[in-house]
């Protein structure tokens, strides 16, 4: 149980990852000027990742730290 959580965790950062990349890639293609409202989308992505690693981060902790 512990593996698949370790394991889990990472492959959920790697999604979110390459979600991120495709709405990315999908953005520039409809904006490819500067748009706030494309910047904001981007930003929220990557805020997405962040919560992912930091989520994976904890989970490791716990399950490494708890006895």
């Amino acid at each position: 149980m512990q593996r698949a959580l370790l394991i889990g965790s990472w492959c959920m950062v790697i999604v979110v990852e390459l979600l991120n990349s495709a709405i990315e890639v999908v953005v520039d293609h409809l904006w490819p000027e500067r748009d706030a409202r494309a910047g904001r989308a981007k930003d929220i992505c990557s805020a997405a990742v962040f919560s992912a690693i930091v989520l994976s981060i904890a989970v490791w902790l716990l399950v490494l730290v708890t006895p």
